[in-house]
């Protein structure tokens, strides 16, 4: 049990560094950036859906490598590749410099979760999964509040606090390696085979993941532009609206309750909802800057719980696979982040915050509606797989 609670808490901590800093902390800190740098609003976008993709490249590399490379190894990895790509952020004297700072720090997501959705698949019981799954997915939420009250405490140093994040990083990359057990779960297969892509229920959960990350890149990325550009919002409050973001995401540790207390699905759509109200209440701080923070922490909760259930939905489906299972979801939903970016920065440019942020609203709708099929209720019975024909295909050895 002890060591059930060491390796949540130091993947816990790697969430925190990978998505709350290495990937996020570059919305908060972007109107700095922008004029340390001089970088106009759609090089900004780039930039940023540069991490993104990287995301993709580091979720595929999770896939190819599982079964070659050890999750403790692919969890060291991810940190290390935080660590360098923050540090490198810090040093930046260009866009160029910057942006492949960024995308390096982006790639540790992409190597963050489908490791220690495995590890976590190998040391916990069917039950207990989805509590721990909760907890280290909230790790984000926990990054996020950490990074605003950094930027709160160290406003306008932006390179400085990019170098602590980096130390940070260096530190929780030795705590994985003592934390996470070494070995590889003997019951995983390795690779990729495209007949698993035809699981029932899976195509149509990659859809709404897609369109929910086309959506939340109007928060992550242009957030705090918006709040300081449109709405004349200081650092200081930047920062304020930043820590309720993460705080209220903090509540995405208990996805895993909810979805068992009221089914996936209903949690599911209720959190894309959180977010659409979210995005669209961005514009109404224009009318009281409370609405902005009220904005901003209702999308972090919605969000973290939104994550959670594609999470638990995945491998609910890729129970044989739980790195798959965690990985495609987070995969498409970081492709849709990915092309997002650029998408918002050239609307926001264009058009304005409000309709940029009414398109990025109603596209979380449209997640919302997505029918998806073979999750029944969507709770968490037992986190298998268990179509009809399963005892014909265990004999087949499918």
């Amino acid at each position: 049990m002890r060591r059930g609670i060491n390796l949540v808490a130091a993947a816990l901590a790697l969430t925190a560094v990978s998505y709350g800093l290495a990937r996020f902390a570059y919305g908060l800190l972007l109107p700095q950036i922008r004029a340390d740098l001089s970088l106009d609003v759609t090089a900004a976008g780039w930039i940023g859906g540069s991490a993104f993709m990287a995301y993709c490249l580091g979720i595929v590399f999770t896939f190819l490598a599982n079964g070659t490379l050890s999750p403790r190894t692919i969890a060291v990895l991810a940190g290390l590749a935080a660590t360098g790509g923050m540090a490198l952020v810090a040093f930046s004297g260009s866009g160029w410099t910057l942006g492949v700072g960024i995308a390096l720090a982006g790639l540790s997501t992409g190597l963050t979760s489908p490791p220690l959705a495995s590890a976590v698949a190998r040391h916990f019981s069917v039950h207990d999964r989805p509590k721990a799954n909760g907890t280290i997915n909230a790790g984000t939420a926990v990054g996020i509040v950490f990074s605003g009250v950094a930027a709160l405490l160290a406003a306008g140093a932006w390179r400085e606090l990019y170098s602590l994040f980096a130390m940070i990083g260096a530190g929780v990359s030795a705590w994985l390696w003592l934390a996470v057990p070494a070995g590889n779960s003997v019951k995983e297969s390795s690779g990729l085979s495209f007949r698993i892509l035809k699981r029932p229920g899976l195509f149509a959960l990659c859809v709404s993941a897609f369109l929910m990350g086309l959506s939340s890149t109007a928060v992550w990325t242009f957030g705090a532009d918006i709040l300081r550009g449109a709405f004349r919002f200081t650092d200081a409050q930047i920062a304020l609206g930043w820590i309720a973001l993460g705080a209220a995401g903090v509540s995405g540790s208990l996805t895993g309750l909810l979805t068992n207390r009221f089914g996936t699905r209903r949690v599911h759509g209720l959190a894309l909802a959180g977010m659409a109200i979210g995005t669209l209440g961005l514009a109404a701080t224009s009318f009281s800057t409370a609405y902005g923070f009220a904005a901003m922490g209702l999308f972090g909760a919605a969000y973290i719980v939104s994550t959670g259930t594609y999470l638990i939905q995945g491998i609910e489906l890729l129970s044989d696979r739980p790195d798959l299972g965690l990985g495609l979801p987070f995969l498409v939903l970081a492709l849709g982040q990915s092309v997002g970016t650029p998408l918002f920065g050239a609307t926001l440019a264009e058009a304005g915050p409000l309709i940029a942020l009414a398109i990025s609203a109603a596209t979380a709708c449209f997640a919302m509606i997505v029918p998806l099929n073979g999750q029944g209720s969507g709770r968490c019975r037992s986190l298998s797989w268990k179509p009809n024909r399963d005892r014909s295909a265990t004999k087949a050895g499918h």
